[in-house]
């Protein structure tokens, strides 16, 4: 990736920026136009390995280890029909992108007034704002545990991950998409080995898959609203609608273009089946070790103790299981530390046209973000209690944020003024791409009210 942009006027560490999306890497990494199907695949895998990086972060994690520890296998299908939405909405933000060479950031602003794309923008840098905050708080926890480094000091050493950013800009891009599959190995490593040791009740499991009308109840309702809410994340959207760009095809040749969108789609959909692997396992994991005795296990710490507990976690029980927890936690962070970059660099460039250097922006985010973090954690003495009760006010604002992004990818997607007749969502897509976004909607706002009402 280059700094020198080259699209215009520069004032300071900001350049005008309205030409392709992430212009350093766009139509960067060719495909073969001959070859065999996984030749092809192999060309176009990578983009939906940093989307899918999105659904498996620390947002994720006490959510879904919390609804197997509260209610043992009965939500697996919430996890399921979550990863199912997410493979639906990622194929149409990636098809927006190949299609119209737009990212959704550019498709919004183009079809708004400049004063509500500048509304939208805030919003959504607010959001990956947010979301960069689990990050911190997931970044500095796994420290604490794993170096025993104090909150403070770990929430101000998560500042430093612009370095690697820095290191990681000088490799390209197609390195980066392979250090992401590497840490994204290295987590489902880690919980394939926690559960296969834990022994879980296999049958039980795979019948979890079938939706219970216990769901409904009030309490398994509020932690399946969580998972939900932890997994579809609205700045998901925004990367996928500009890294699909990244691959050099021909957009004369329709064929061309209709190929890269189901090779595309093949990528993310491989990528996303891989995250909801994960997030299975973090729910079996707590079903079968926690459940029944689960109650205080909303932290990572408290995760992190009961993985070597034989009290809670019987005799499977060992330093090691909490040791790797800490590791995948730590891995989580730091590939969201790349993917949140890249989305803050997309939506600034295509809601207001400017740009700046990726440590420039990676550290203006983080600083950010870290502010609410140390203020928290001063305040309370350094308690993790207070982190994460931050961490879920952060998700609840993802939810506020997450229709401003579906709604639009939703209208887009199903014009064919915009994607031409070929590419317009079919009947059945558009049919269940506005029942998706209308309940998610509907479900996200319940997570807002019910927060409101607990205040």
């Amino acid at each position: 990736m280059s700094e020198d942009f080259g699209n215009g006027k520069k004032h300071g560490l900001l350049y005008y920026a309205n030409g392709p999306s992430l212009e350093e890497i766009n139509s960067t990494v060719p495909v073969p136009k001959e070859g065999g199907f996984f030749q092809k695949l192999m060309a176009f895998s990578g983009p939906g390995a940093l989307v899918a990086v999105g659904y498996m972060d620390p947002g994720n994690w006490v959510t879904s280890i919390g609804g197997g520890a509260q209610f043992g296998y009965l939500l697996m299908s919430v996890i399921l029909l979550s990863s199912l939405i997410a493979m639906l909405l990622q194929y149409m933000a990636s098809k927006l992108g190949i299609v119209t060479q737009m990212d959704l950031a550019q498709a919004t602003r183009a079809h708004t007034g400049k004063v509500l794309g500048i509304i939208l923008w805030l919003t959504t840098e607010a959001a990956i704002c947010a979301t960069d905050i689990a990050e911190v708080i997931g970044g500095a926890i796994a420290l604490e545990l794993l170096f025993r480094i104090p909150l403070v000091l770990g929430v101000t050493l998560t500042v430093f991950d612009v370095l690697l950013l820095l290191l990681l800009t000088k490799l390209g891009f197609r390195k980066i998409e392979a250090i992401v599959v590497t840490l994204i190995v290295v987590i489902l490593a880690v919980f394939a080995y926690e559960v296969g040791v834990s022994n879980p009740n296999w049958a039980a499991m795979f019948g979890g898959f079938v939706p219970k009308p216990q769901i409904l109840h009030p309490g398994e309702l509020t932690m399946a609203l969580g998972i939900v809410g932890a997994t579809v994340m609205p700045h998901n959207l925004y990367l996928h609608s500009s890294i699909s760009q990244t691959r050099k095809i021909d957009h004369n040749d329709e064929d061309a273009v209709a190929e890269a969108v189901k090779f595309s789609t093949w990528d993310s959909n491989i990528q996303l089946t891989g995250a909801f692997v994960i997030n299975c396992l973090l729910l079996v994991l707590g079903a079968a070790l926690f459940f029944g005795h689960g109650e205080g296990l909303g932290t990572f710490t408290s995760l992190f103790d009961a993985l070597q507990n034989n009290q809670l976690a019987g005799a499977v029980a060992s330093p090691v299981l909490s040791i790797l927890f800490a590791v995948a936690l730590l891995a989580s962070g730091q590939n969201s530390t790349i993917t949140g970059t890249l989305t803050g660099q997309i939506v600034m460039e295509g809601f207001i046209h400017m740009k700046m250097p990726l440590w420039a922006r990676r550290l203006i985010t983080r600083l950010i973000s870290v502010i609410p973090v140390l203020v928290c954690t001063i305040a309370y003495g350094g308690k993790e209690s207070a982190l994460d009760s931050l961490l879920v006010n952060s998700q609840v604002f993802l939810s506020i944020a997450l229709p401003i992004s579906m709604i639009p990818l939703t209208i887009f997607t199903s014009s064919k003024k915009i994607m031409g007749e070929r590419f317009a969502n079919k009947m059945w897509v558009n049919v269940l791409a506005w029942v998706c976004t209308v309940a998610l909607t509907i479900l996200n706002l319940q997570i807002v009210w019910q927060s409101l009402s607990s205040l």
